[in-house]
């Protein structure tokens, strides 16, 4: 039996979804979850309510004390963490398998009764940390409001995805008691989480465990409005922003809309991000690392692609000048080199490319947590977990006179945005 056939999938009678998966190590096991909330959820002037949420989850509950969560799992010799994006906020731990009982009542204890512990003094105090994580991460960083500057750029004021999970200082200063509640009563619900369990057990077993911890927690009652998240109106581009301030290079940041994530499109542009900057085989590291030269050497990954599964993507090439080399030499440069996808790519180029993002989604569902965040993943995403073990077959198919039409159609001027960071002069 191949491993995609050894998944489970339940449905509790509140509506969380399980999923279980057989480890590849015995004895040990990855516990995740993914809350379908993220920052497309938030409205102007709440912003940053999703990730101030991953901070207020760790802050005791109803049964559980300030920080107790992370202290017992480390206790176990165990792996805990989590995060935030547009679209999901996500829980994880890693723990000896016979401890599973004990992590599922923690989340289920947080997920029931996270109010009852959340006070005033916790608030302000998790929402110093979310702003000082944002003074070290975006605001005092070289280059760190890139991608807030990008996000404002390809999405009009008022889109769901035109501010960065961060959010802005003046809205988690707004941020009051009343309405963290009320956020957590929106949108924390089982029937709005996907709960994967990768171990050596027997997947009903695993049933058994969560219906005892889980089952009683009651779905969300009334359901939030989700934000209108379509884009009624190409970009109109070249749109740009430019940066002066103390960075140590030029810095050229240049994106496109793509289709949604899940989309065939979207796969084909996946395709053509590597074969344009991903490895030291691509054609921005051949043509301004290695030839010209006049980047800096970033070890081959000079473009990527923001899988946004509810909105257009975005394919980001990013690149730093080297030494004596002008922000306007750069931009130029790769500008002209990513417009040379639309003359073609060889099927050397695009076997590399393949073979490239196969590895890496391979190395990301290698151990028992990567393989659990995938299932979680594909299952609130698309309903469909098996495609954690299946995604890389969709790149077979895909031709070079593919990856050549998309390139012409979309990686070109009219659908591009530009931000340009450049050195203060004496």
């Amino acid at each position: 039996m191949g491993s995609a056939e050894r998944i489970g999938q339940f449905t509790l009678d509140n509506g969380l979804r399980l999923v279980t998966a057989p480890a590849s190590t015995g004895q040990v096991a990855a516990v995740n979850l993914w809350y379908g909330v993220g920052s497309r959820h938030e409205v102007p002037g709440r912003t940053g309510f999703a990730h101030l949420f991953e901070h207020l989850m760790f802050q005791g509950s109803g049964n559980v004390a300030k920080a107790e969560h992370f202290d017992v799992v480390e206790r176990l010799g165990g792996d805990i963490n989590a995060s935030t994006s547009t679209d999901r906020t996500n829980y994880f731990e890693t723990v000896p398998t016979h401890s599973l009982d004990l992590i599922l009542w923690l989340e289920a204890d947080r997920l029931a009764s996270l109010r009852e512990g959340m006070t005033q003094e916790v608030l302000d105090n998790q929402r110093d940390v979310v702003k000082n994580e944002r003074r070290q991460r975006y605001d005092n960083q070289p280059y760190g409001t890139a991608l807030e500057r990008i996000l404002g750029l390809a999405y009009p004021e008022g889109h769901p995805y035109h501010h960065p999970t961060i959010g802005s200082m003046a809205d988690l200063d707004a941020a009051d008691l009343d309405y963290v509640k009320s956020f957590h009563k929106a949108h924390y619900g089982p029937d709005n989480c996907v709960l994967t369990v990768v171990s050596d057990l027997d997947p009903e077993d695993v049933l058994a465990r969560v219906e005892k911890f889980f089952g009683s927690v009651p779905a969300r009652g009334e359901l939030p409005e989700t934000p209108d998240a379509a884009l009624n109106s190409p970009l109109n581009g070249p749109v740009r922003a430019g940066v002066v301030e103390t960075v140590p290079a030029p810095g050229v940041f240049v994106g496109f809309r793509t289709p949604s994530y899940g989309e065939r499109e979207f796969d084909v542009l996946h395709l053509a991000s590597a074969v344009l900057g991903q490895g030291q085989g691509s054609r921005l590291y051949r043509d301004l690392v290695v030839d010209r030269p006049i980047a800096a050497d970033d070890g081959g990954g000079a473009a990527d692609i923001l899988p946004f599964r509810y909105t257009d993507s975005l394919l980001l090439v990013n690149m730093l000048a080297r030494e004596g080399v002008s922000g306007d030499v750069l931009e130029q440069a790769v500008r002209e080199t990513v417009a040379t996808l639309a003359e073609g790519v060889t099927e050397e180029e695009l076997d590399r490319a393949r073979a490239i993002l196969e590895l890496d989604h391979l190395q990301s569902i290698s151990g028992p947590s990567g393989l659990a965040d995938s299932l979680s993943s594909c299952t609130q995403l698309f309903d469909d977990p098996t495609l954690a073990y299946t995604w890389p077959s969709r790149w077979n198919d895909i031709t070079a006179e593919e990856v050549r039409a998309a390139a012409e159609r979309l990686l070109v001027d009219d659908n591009m945005l530009v931000v340009r960071f450049d050195p203060e002069t004496a």
